[in-house]
């Protein structure tokens, strides 16, 4: 079980990591965060997480390598597609999505695939 609350917790610095991304978390962010995590048996494992690196204001390049390290770790799962949806509506959240936070989006769902793809590929 420790390796599915460490993957909640990525999922939480994800989370910060895009709605940090404009220079500022908007307090529609927070509530979307937790509407659509309120029903989630591992909710305040991603909540922690979020709030923590509020907290301590960790460089966000940094933490994104973190995350894409612990999920290539981690392997595949069927979890990540409720991260991408956490992410989109966190980046809809105030104002619609900014090009900083698409971009972040999309660079973390090509960087998780193409690690996925090589190590496939190194299988074979």
């Amino acid at each position: 079980m420790k390796d599915k609350k460490e993957l909640y917790e990525a999922f939480g610095q994800l989370v910060y990591v895009v709605a940090i991304a404009d220079g500022l978390i908007q307090k529609e962010e927070v509530h979307v965060l937790e509407e659509i995590i309120k029903d989630h048996p591992w909710a305040c494992h991603i909540k922690w997480s979020f709030v923590h690196e509020i907290e301590q204001e960790e460089d966000i390049d940094t933490l994104y390598k973190k995350v894409l390290n612990f999920c290539h770790k981690h392997g595949p799962d069927p979890e990540y597609k409720f991260l991408f949806e956490i992410l989109e509506k966190i980046a809809l959240a105030n104002e619609g999505m900014d090009k900083v936070e698409e971009a972040i989006i999309t660079k973390f769902i090509f960087d998780l695939q193409q690690r996925f793809k090589k190590d496939l590929g190194e299988l074979y």
